[in-house]
């Protein structure tokens, strides 16, 4: 394995923990500030939102940069907005240090998934995005837990000091493990900002941004208020949710392991199979969510089949994109997190309708299964197309 691949979930880690961590303490974060649930889940809207511009704003800004250099930057940005958060003596001030901290992340994993890819031969690509995504899935695994516990036990605030020191070690890391000259030798050189435009001409590539928005906002709009719905609902004590939380975060770290893999063999299958399964996970989980031995369950297969589904999603858009992959990378990591605003959204809306602390996940299961029929329809137009070739599931398709 490159090291590179070390250094690049090195810093998704930091990014994925400042993304998550959140979630387990909005209810210290909403009492401390004195604003509702739904105004804390802002935080987490406003998040994903920031990200969404800067995976496109910044991302084409920076496509002819050494993408080390860029890495830096990114990570010095991410550091600064967690500084922010860390200080904050008003609501409005930590949401200032939550959107500097975002602008960062889309175009980390975006440029990031295109170097990954570059550094390992075709037939592991989707491997190597699923590595360095790792970063993400152990910060929930280890990370979030221990920054919901160390918040509880030592005030929120602390929680942000902590994971601006890890953006401190992951910057180190960056520094030391990624080469200036980060691609393959049989990979192509980058492509400038009009050639990488040029691929959004491509329908398949819209279909796929459709894809990842509403399929991760319904995982994501599921979990958004789960520390509401596993002490309201399940009848859990607030300081069980740090550990709840490793059963979700095991379950992404499975899931995208066994995803990545997956999909390198068969991506279209395994993104609709994936997509099938979460529905009925999701719909199992809202009708049980009382029960906890069923929460239990539901918790790891919601993280595993979730999570599932980023490896391919990823994979598919640089497959339509395989020309000039950046930017469309980018503009997938931003659907991720368009997805996530709009399950956050979504969930808020239908708790403050009164409809309970359940209502997020009976969201989320139909958001799931619109992403499910975006993705039957994409398929069969693009088979039916004469434009293209029929896409090969290991191969990249070529636009």
């Amino acid at each position: 394995m490159p090291l590179g691949l070390l250094a690049l979930a090195m810093g998704g880690f930091g990014i994925g923990l400042t993304e998550f961590v959140i979630m387990g303490l909005l209810p210290e974060v909403s009492a401390d500030f004195q604003v509702s649930e739904s105004v804390a889940g802002y935080l987490i809207s406003g998040y994903a939102l920031s990200v969404a511009v800067g995976a496109i704003v910044i991302t084409a800004a920076v496509t002819r940069f050494d993408r080390k250099t860029v890495l830096q930057a990114l990570m010095v940005l991410f550091i600064g907005g967690n500084l922010l958060s860390a200080l904050a003596p008003t609501y409005e001030v930590m949401m200032g240090g939550r959107v500097l901290a975002a602008l960062c992340h889309g175009a980390f994993f975006g440029i990031g998934s295109v170097l990954a890819a570059d550094l390992v031969p075709a037939s592991k690509r989707a491997a190597a995005i699923a590595t360095m995504f790792a970063g993400l899935t152990i910060a929930n695994v280890l990370g979030v837990p221990f920054g919901t516990f160390l918040g509880q036990q030592f005030g929120w605030r602390s929680t942000f000091w902590a994971i601006t020191v890890i953006g401190v070690v992951a910057l180190i890391g960056i520094t030391a493990l990624v080469p200036s000259v980060s691609r393959a030798a049989d990979a192509p050189e980058p492509a400038g900002l009009r050639s990488e435009l040029r691929a959004f001409r491509n329908p398949q590539v819209w279909f796929s941004i459709a894809v990842t928005i509403l399929g991760f906002g319904g995982m994501f709009g599921a979990f958004t208020y789960i520390a509401f719905t596993l002490t309201e609902v399940g009848g859990f004590a607030s300081t069980s949710v740090p550990w709840l939380l490793v059963l979700f975060g095991g379950g992404l770290f499975v899931g995208n392991v066994l995803g990545g893999r997956a999909a390198d063999k068969a991506l279209t299958r395994t993104l609709s199979t994936v997509l099938a399964v979460l529905t009925v996970v999701l719909v199992v989980f809202a009708l049980t969510a009382g029960s906890k031995p069923m929460t239990i369950v539901a918790l790891f297969l919601m993280g595993l089949f979730g999570f599932a589904t980023v490896p391919g999603l990823q994979m598919r858009i640089m497959n339509y994109a395989a020309q000039a992959p950046t930017m469309a990378s980018g503009a997938n990591i931003a659907a991720f997190n368009v997805g996530n605003a709009l399950g956050a959204w979504l969930g808020g809306i239908t708790i403050a309708a009164g409809l309970g602390f359940t209502s997020p996940i009976w969201m989320g299961a139909a958001l799931t299964v619109a992403a499910l029929a975006g993705l039957l329809v994409a398929t069969t137009l693009d088979r039916r197309s004469k434009d293209q070739p029929v896409e090969n599931d290991s191969v990249v398709v070529p636009v």
